[in-house]
C-alpha cells in the first residue's frame, strides 16, 4: 500500500472527527435554547377550517381579540368561613379589579366580582392577551398582588391563563433536565450491557452532535417561522434524537465489531460493515421520517409542527451514525471494544447464548412458538377499545399538584363549571332574541346574554342579571358591529369536561337551527372540542398514509411482498395490543379518566415508524443470512447475530422515551408509556418470537415473489 494511499486512509476519518467537534462546539449549546422560540400558546395550534377559529376571527371585529383569561376566586378565609363573604369584601374586590386597569397584560377591563349563590365566594374574570408569552407569570402575579388586598379572603387564580402559566413553568428548563436524563440512562445501560468503556462514550457523543446539528436547524427555521416549535415538541425531538441516534450506532457497532474478528484491518473492516449495515439503517431513518412527516397532513398545528422537526432529527441522526461514528470507530479501532473481544457471526451462532437457545426453541416449534404468542397479543388488544381519547379534563392535565388545578377545583365548587370561560356565540343582530332563546333552553347552558356596547364579558352581566338587573335594560345596549352581535353562554359544566364539550355540540345544533341567525359557536369549550373531533379525524388518514409508507419501504428494501406484508401487521398488532395494556394502566394504575386525543396518533407513529425499524434490522440480516444459507438456517442465523444488538437497542430507545416521564403533564407520561411499553413488546415479544417463527414455518414462500421465494427450505432451488 503506498504512504498516499495509507495517509488518506486516516486523513478521512480525521477530517470528519474535526468536523463533527465544529458542528457540536457551534450548534451544541442550541440543544438548550429551543425554548427560546418556543410557544405553548395552545390557541395558536388550533385546525384552520374549525368553527371556533371563524369566532375567533370573528371577535376581532368587534375589536375584542381573542383573550386569555384568568379567573379570580376569592373564598372566605379560615376564621371567617362561617359568615361567608360580606358586602364589603366584594366591593373591595370590585375595586382591586379596577385597580388593574391600563396594566399592559390585560386585553381589555376586568369584570366585577360576583358572589356565589352559596354566599362563600367570589369570583372576577381578568382578560389577559393570549401573546404575553414569558411575562405572562409576571402579569398573573401582579393579578395576585391586586387580588390580595381583599381583607379576610383566600385568592387563588384559576382558567386558561393560570393553566398556561403552570404549563410554561412544567416545560421550564427541560432542555437540560431531560436531555441530562436521557443521556445518563442510555449510558448506563450501555456500559451494562457492552461492558465497554470507550464505546458507550463514543455512541453517546454522536447522539449528542446529532442533536446539536437537528437543534440548531430547528432554532433558525422556527426563529424564521418556517416551523412551529412548543413544549411537547422540544422535549420530543431530544428523546427522538437521542434513542434514534442510538440505535442507529448500536446496529453499525455489532457488524463493525463482527468485520474486526474477521479481519485485521480496520478501515477494511469498517467498509464491509458500513456496505451490509447502510441498507437497513437508511431504510430504518427513511420510515420514521416519512412517517413523522405524514403528520402534515394533520389539521391540526402542533401535530404538523412535530412533523418536520422530528423528520430533521431523523436526518441528523443518521447522518452522524453514517459519518461521525465510522470516523471514530476507525480511529479507534478494536480499542473501542475493550476490555471486550469482537466475536464473529459465526462463533455466535456457535455458541450456547441465549438468542442460540431462542433460535432453537423457533426452529424446534415454530407453529407453537407463533400461536401463543399470538394469542397473547390478541388478549391485550381485546382492550384497546376501552381507552378514552376524549381529552383530558383540567384536574388530570398535570400530574403533580399544580396551582391552577386547585383553583379551578374551588371555583368549580361555588360556581357555575363554565363560570369566567363562556362559549362564545357570533350571530346576526336580528336574531338575537331568537339565539339567546335557543341558546338558554340548550341542555347544560346555565345562562346566555348578548355583550352590551359597554364592553362587559358575557360571564359578567348573565351574573349580574341574576342579581336583579333589568334584561330590557341590558339588551336595549347590545352590542352590533356589521351586523352582528356576540352571546355569551356560560355553561353549567367545567369547561374542559367531557359534558361541556357535549353541551357545546347541542348549543351548535340549536344556534345552527335558527333560520337567517348564520351563527357560530366558539370559545375555549368549542375550541377544544374542535380539536377532538380534528384529532379523529387525522387518525382516519394519516394511520393508512404511514402504514403504506412503511410497506413500500420495506418492499424496496426486502424485494417481497408478501414480507412486507406480514412484518407491517405483526407491527400493527403490537400497536393495538400496547393500547389495550395502557388503557388498563392508564385507568386502573395511573388514575386518568382517558387521554388526550393527540396520544393515540402520536403514540402510532413513534410505536409503528420505530417498532418497524427492529424488523428492518432483522429480517435485512435474515434475508441477506438466507441467500447463504437458506430459508430455514437463514432465519436461525440472523436471530442469533442481531438478537442481543437489536434487544439492546430496544431497551435503550425505551429508556429514552421513558424520560419523558419527569415532565409532569399527562400528556407526556401518556405518550413516554405508550412507547416505552409498546418497543420493549416489540423487542422482546413481536420481533424475537412471532416474526421469526411466523417465517420459519411458512418457509421459503414468505419471500414471494423474490428470489428466496424459489429456493427450498436448504438453499437449494
Amino acid at each position: 500500500m503506498s504512504t498516499g494511499t495509507r495517509l488518506a486512509r486516516w486523513l478521512v476519518p480525521v477530517v470528519l472527527l474535526v468536523a463533527w467537534l465544529g458542528i457540536g462546539g457551534t450548534l451544541g449549546p442550541y440543544a438548550g435554547k429551543l425554548g427560546e422560540v418556543a410557544t405553548n400558546d395552545q390557541s395558536a395550534f388550533l385546525p384552520q377550517n374549525a368553527e371556533s377559529t371563524q369566532v375567533i376571527d370573528a371577535q376581532r371585529t368587534f375589536h375584542q381579540e381573542e383573550t386569555l383569561p384568568a379567573i379570580v376566586v376569592w373564598t372566605a378565609d379560615g376564621a371567617a368561613r362561617g359568615d361567608g363573604i360580606d358586602k364589603a369584601q366584594q366591593a373591595g374586590a370590585t375595586r382591586a379589579l379596577a385597580s388593574l386597569k391600563g396594566a399592559s397584560g390585560l386585553a381589555g377591563p376586568a369584570s366585577p366580582a360576583v358572589l356565589s349563590k352559596d354566599g362563600q365566594a367570589l369570583q372576577g374574570v381578568v382578560p389577559l392577551r393570549p401573546d404575553l408569552g414569558e411575562d405572562l407569570e409576571a402579569t398573573l402575579e401582579q393579578v395576585r398582588k391586586a387580588a390580595d388586598q381583599v381583607p379576610g379572603a383566600e385568592v387563588r387564580v384559576a382558567g386558561p391563563a393560570a393553566s398556561q402559566a403552570d404549563l410554561s413553568d412544567a416545560f421550564g428548563g427541560i432542555d437540560g433536565l431531560l436531555l441530562g436524563v436521557a443521556l445518563i440512562t442510555v449510558l448506563v445501560i450501555l456500559l451494562l450491557v457492552y461492558r465497554s468503556l470507550l464505546l458507550p462514550l463514543v455512541i453517546i457523543l454522536g447522539a449528542v452532535f446529532a442533536l446539536g446539528l437537528a437543534c440548531g436547524i430547528v432554532y433558525v427555521l422556527a426563529d424564521h417561522d418556517v416551523v412551529r416549535v412548543d413544549g411537547q415538541v422540544q422535549g420530543i425531538l431530544s428523546i427522538l434524537v437521542i434513542g434514534a441516534a442510538t440505535d442507529y450506532a448500536l446496529l453499525l457497532t455489532a457488524r463493525f465489531r463482527e468485520e474486526l474478528a474477521v479481519s485485521r484491518d480496520r478501515t477494511a473492516a469498517m467498509r464491509s460493515a458500513l456496505r451490509r449495515s447502510l441498507g437497513p439503517i437508511v431504510a430504518s431513518g427513511a420510515t420514521v421520517a416519512l412517517g413523522l412527516l405524514a403528520l402534515l397532513l394533520s389539521d391540526l398545528t402542533n401535530n404538523r409542527a412535530l412533523g418536520p422537526v422530528g423528520a430533521i432529527g431523523i436526518a441528523c441522526a443518521v447522518l452522524s451514525t453514517l459519518t461521525f461514528l465510522p470516523a471514530a470507530l476507525v480511529l479507534l479501532g478494536r480499542v473501542a471494544y475493550w476490555p471486550a473481544k469482537p466475536k464473529s457471526a459465526s462463533e455466535k451462532s456457535a455458541g450456547q447464548g441465549v438468542w442460540t437457545r431462542i433460535a432453537s426453541l423457533v426452529d424446534r416449534a415454530p407453529r407453537k412458538v407463533w400461536a401463543c404468542t399470538l394469542v397473547g397479543l390478541l388478549v391485550c388488544t381485546a382492550f384497546a377499545p376501552t381507552l378514552q381519547s376524549k381529552g383530558v379534563p383540567l384536574d388530570e392535565i398535570f400530574v403533580n399538584d399544580a396551582p391552577s388545578v386547585a383553583a379551578q377545583k374551588t371555583l368549580a365548587k361555588h360556581f357555575p363549571g363554565g363560570s369566567g370561560n363562556p362559549a362564545v356565540v357570533i350571530a346576526d343582530a336580528d336574531r338575537v332574541e331568537q339565539v339567546t332563546a335557543a341558546a338558554e333552553r340548550t341542555e347544560g347552558v346555565s345562562s346566555a346574554a348578548a355583550v352590551t356596547a359597554s364592553g362587559r364579558p358575557g360571564t359578567g352581566q348573565q351574573e349580574a342579571a341574576k342579581q336583579g338587573v333589568d334584561k330590557q335594560d341590558a339588551a336595549a345596549d347590545v352590542l352590533v358591529v356589521d351586523g352582528r352581535v356576540r352571546i355569551d353562554a356560560t355553561l353549567e359544566d367545567a369547561a374542559d369536561s367531557d359534558a361541556a364539550k357535549d353541551t357545546v355540540a347541542r348549543l351548535r345544533a340549536a344556534v345552527h337551527a335558527v333560520n337567517g341567525a348564520d351563527g357560530l359557536v366558539g370559545g375555549y369549550t368549542a375550541q377544544q372540542y374542535d380539536t377532538q373531533q380534528t384529532a379523529e379525524d387525522d387518525r382516519l388518514l394519516i394511520v393508512p398514509v404511514v402504514l403504506a409508507i412503511i410497506l413500500v419501504v420495506l418492499i424496496g428494501l426486502l424485494r417481497s411482498l408478501l414480507m412486507p406484508v406480514l412484518l407491517v401487521a405483526t407491527v400493527a398488532l403490537n400497536f393495538l395490543a400496547t393500547l389495550g395494556v395502557s388503557a388498563l394502566v392508564f385507568q386502573h394504575v395511573l388514575g386518568f379518566s382517558g387521554t388526550d386525543s393527540s396520544v393515540p396518533l402520536y403514540g402510532f407513529v413513534f410505536l409503528v415508524a420505530l417498532g418497524v425499524d427492529y424488523n428492518i434490522f432483522l429480517m435485512s440480516r435474515v434475508r441477506e443470512e438466507s441467500l447463504r444459507h437458506g430459508a430455514r438456517e437463514g432465519v436461525l442465523r440472523g436471530l442469533t447475530a442481531t438478537g442481543g444488538v437489536i434487544t439492546s437497542a430496544g431497551v435503550v430507545l425505551a429508556a429514552t422515551f421513558a424520560a419523558l416521564g419527569i415532565i409532569p403533564l399527562a400528556f407526556l407520561v401518556q405518550i413516554a408509556f405508550i412507547v416505552a411499553f409498546g418497543v420493549l413488546l416489540d423487542t422482546l415479544v413481536v420481533r424475537s418470537l412471532l416474526v421469526p417463527a411466523l417465517v420459519r414455518d411458512i418457509g421459503p414462500t414468505a419471500w414471494w415473489p423474490g428470489a428466496l421465494s424459489r429456493t427450498g427450505r436448504d438453499g437449494v432451488r
